[in-house]
């Protein structure tokens, strides 16, 4: 469980910096597009959250300034 959750944190990142210089997206989209449960997604989710990756805003999802930093400085390969 905990490899398939790293994963997913993996994914979730790399999804959200492949779009818009300031994506959002909603955890029903993340969901979908990941082919992930509700339950999973929170969980990693939280734990990207608590570590600082990402932005939560109610619904919405975003990466973080310091992840996005760490983008543009070319750190992140996608």
């Amino acid at each position: 469980m905990i490899l398939e959750l790293r994963e997913l944190e993996r994914a979730i990142i790399l999804l959200l910096l492949s779009g818009e210089p300031t994506p959002r997206h909603s955890t029903a989209q993340l969901a979908a597009e990941l082919g992930t449960d509700a339950e999973t997604l929170e969980q990693a989710l939280g734990s990207l959250s608590r570590a600082g990756a990402v932005c939560l805003d109610g619904d919405e999802v975003s990466p973080s300034p310091a992840v996005r930093h760490i983008d543009e400085l070319g750190l992140i390969g996608i």
